[in-house]
């Protein structure tokens, strides 16, 4: 008996060329529909219980999508939307959202904006500190060239609950350690980040990694974060450009075989639970 198994990221969309237009033409395999009926195989399969949905572009429509799924699908426990937090509407979109019990946090696609100190906006930090009053996440979506601003966005924020996505997208193609390890070092001194072990396949060779290739960036955020402070996510159906369903997770299933059995559970979905504040049962057999 264990806590439930959650998929802490992963996507659903209708796949519209224009909406989705960061998928190019070497991503073909993601240029169709992904539905709860696509992912539930991979659940099963797993031993999943449950997943925490994120938003995949930046509009209102797309997170009242997510919310009217999370309605008709059990296994969507959260969901991660994206609210105009630069708007001076930011207030009454929250309240709005908010008053849905699976809207658990929200997202900005940082790592496409243009400027690497996007997060130090005024208007974007006015709209992050809304946040907390209704108890909401904030999920940090970043590349390496932004980690110097997340870490001064961390420090402002230190009650509220913040999740840094795919371990900051280190450049693991090149084996590059630094200087993201030492920023992840610093980030990880503030006890309210956590960090989502995901989206790893994607930023190496696509479909020609080993494990071992991994092993250097997972020593960093397990030594940084601590196994209390880590959440596992698959970032399917983006991670099929590389590997697939099963593969992405056996890759932090092997890693943390040695862990005790208290840690192996807050990593594959305890932790999830406590930082998203899922509305689950805790004491569940996933055989």
């Amino acid at each position: 008996m264990e806590s439930m198994r959650i998929d802490a990221h992963q996507h659903f969309w209708e796949y519209n060329p224009s909406e989705y237009n960061w998928i190019d033409e070497r991503m073909d395999v993601l240029k169709r529909d992904f539905g709860p009926a696509d992912l539930k195989p991979q659940l099963d399969a797993t031993g999943i219980g449950g997943s925490v949905v994120v938003q995949a572009r930046q509009s209102v429509e797309e997170t009242e999508y997510l919310l009217r799924l999370a309605d008709a699908t059990d296994s969507v426990l959260g969901v991660v939307g994206w609210v105009d937090l630069c708007s001076e509407d930011a207030q009454a979109q929250l309240e709005r959202f908010g008053a849905h019990e699976r809207f658990v946090g929200a997202r900005h696609v940082v790592q496409d904006e243009p400027d690497d100190y996007f997060l130090l906006r005024e208007d974007f930090l006015r709209g992050v500190a809304l946040l907390k009053e209704h108890d909401l996440t904030y999920d940090v979506l970043i590349y390496p060239s932004q980690l110097p601003a997340a870490l001064e966005f961390v420090e402002q924020f230190p009650d509220h609950r913040l999740v840094l996505d795919h371990l900051a997208k280190p450049h693991i193609g090149r084996r590059e350690l630094e200087p993201w390890a030492s920023y992840i070092e610093k980030l990880a001194k503030h006890e309210n980040l956590y960090c989502k072990v995901s989206g790893m396949v994607t930023e190496t060779e696509w479909h020609e990694w080993k494990l071992d290739d991994f092993t250097p960036y997972l020593d960093v955020v397990f030594e940084a974060f601590g196994a209390r402070r880590i959440l596992l996510g698959s970032d399917w159906p983006v991670c099929t450009l590389s590997a697939t369903y099963l593969e992405v997770m056996d890759i932090v299933h092997q890693y943390i075989s040695t862990l005790s059995d208290a840690d192996k559970a807050a990593v594959l979905g305890g932790n999830a639970i406590d930082f998203y504040h899922l509305e689950v049962l805790t004491d569940v057999d996933t055989r």
